[in-house]
């Protein structure tokens, strides 16, 4: 099992390659040009950013919690 930290520690190939492989995808949601999608990953989440456009991956961000997570509830940004 892979903590956030090893995670972060492997190469981008690598992160990419255990997202794809063994991240359980969950839900996207759309920015402009830009799709983003969200992945859980042991215990904790990955979002992957896409370039419509240009169909073509653009940015990695692993977190745990916080506003990123917030992005994707349904919930009230109000509600704790």
């Amino acid at each position: 099992m892979k903590t956030l930290y090893e995670f972060k520690l492997m190469s981008e190939e690598q992160q990419y390659d255990l997202v794809f492989q063994a991240g359980e995808f969950l839900t996207y949601r759309l920015k402009l040009n830009r799709r983003f999608a969200l992945y859980a990953l042991y215990r904790f989440f990955v979002e992957i950013e896409y370039d419509v456009k240009s169909n073509k991956i653009v940015n990695k961000v692993s977190f745990i919690s916080g506003e990123k997570l917030v992005l994707y509830s349904n919930l009230p940004k109000w509600i704790n």
